[in-house]
């Protein structure tokens, strides 16, 4: 553990926390573009996270323990994911930890602790909609560990930042059939873990068709804004991450002299990334709940043809 890997890290937090919002702002400026209005702005998910913040949180009556940290430990577990994940550099201070099943343990972590909340206060919607984000995680889960374990075939180890450091050794990987369908399956697992369009929408106000809204239905002020600024986190973590293992050009080393190119590098990649899932979302409609299941199927089928691949064709 150097002071330059410190510096790194917590830039990499600071960073990413900060940007997070703006991420959300622009995809949904991009949407307004796209369907005629004029939107609120890339900024807007800032003032709005501002003004929760300064809020006092109300909690349900008969609600426990569960409830009330549950936005603490989603923040918590989004932060310790974004200071261990390769976005900036390689070799970040929680590199060593950054293993495959270390960060899906915490995602994993993190959703189930918001369904508990949900259960907790006692509503119908809050149970539904438990109910349904623990289907998708079960389905979710496997098909992240076994896409990201097909780029790791190679490299012999699940650690993010060595799969990352490997691909930029050897920038061929990235066209074999293992990669392209490791690609194609983690991008539907992060529409899934990210609540987008067609698994859910985060813009909805129809309760039967929520999946993470309807958990979050009984919070305000503190706690409402914690758990809309850990989701934009997550989401902007994960196209990070995606970003970083299938176009990892710009990551710098364990030193500090290629941070700016990487912090302009990780705001192009997501910027493009989020543009891109929005000017999608216009042209999708929810699924039905039903179907679900089939897209996520799908996926995990692409992440096990992946892993025979990389076996198979090494």
């Amino acid at each position: 553990m150097t002071p330059a890997a410190l510096l790194v890290t917590a830039i990499q937090v600071v960073a990413v926390v900060a940007f997070a919002p703006v991420v959300v702002g622009l995809m949904r400026q991009v949407r307004a573009r796209l369907e005629g209005r004029a939107g609120a702005g890339i900024g807007q998910p800032w003032r709005d996270l501002r003004k929760l913040l300064r809020r006092q949180p109300t909690t349900p009556e008969g609600t426990g323990w569960a409830f009330r940290l549950a936005p603490l430990i989603l923040m918590g577990t989004t932060l310790v994911i974004a200071a261990a994940v390769p976005l900036l550099t390689t070799a970040p201070v929680l590199g060593p930890a950054a293993d495959l099943l270390v960060v899906v343990g915490l995602l994993a972590l993190g959703t189930v602790v918001l369904a508990l909340a949900a259960l907790d206060t006692g509503t119908a919607f809050g149970g539904m909609g438990a109910s349904r984000e623990m289907m998708v995680l079960a389905l979710a889960e496997p098909t992240i560990l076994l896409g990201v374990f097909a780029l790791s075939a190679r490299t012999g180890s699940t650690n993010l930042g060595g799969i990352v450091s490997a691909t930029l050794d050897d920038p061929a990987r990235l066209v074999t059939p293992a990669s392209l369908l490791a690609a194609g399956a983690l991008a539907v697992v992060v529409v899934a873990e990210t609540g987008r369009l067609p698994v859910d929408n985060p813009s909805t106000h129809l309760e039967l068709t929520m999946l993470h809204e309807a958990m979050v239905l009984e919070y305000s002020g503190t706690d409402l804004g914690l758990v809309e600024l850990a989701s934009s986190v997550r989401l902007t973590v994960l196209l990070g991450l995606f970003a970083s293992l299938f176009v990892p050009w710009g990551i710098s080393g364990a030193g500090l002299a290629g941070l700016p190119l990487a912090l302009a590098a990780l705001a192009g990649k997501v910027g493009i990334l989020a543009t891109a899932l929005a000017g999608t979302e216009v042209f999708l409609a929810k699924l039905r709940m039903f179907r679900v299941p089939e897209l996520l199927a799908g996926s995990f089928v692409l992440a096990l043809l992946a892993v025979c691949a990389s076996f198979l064709l090494a």
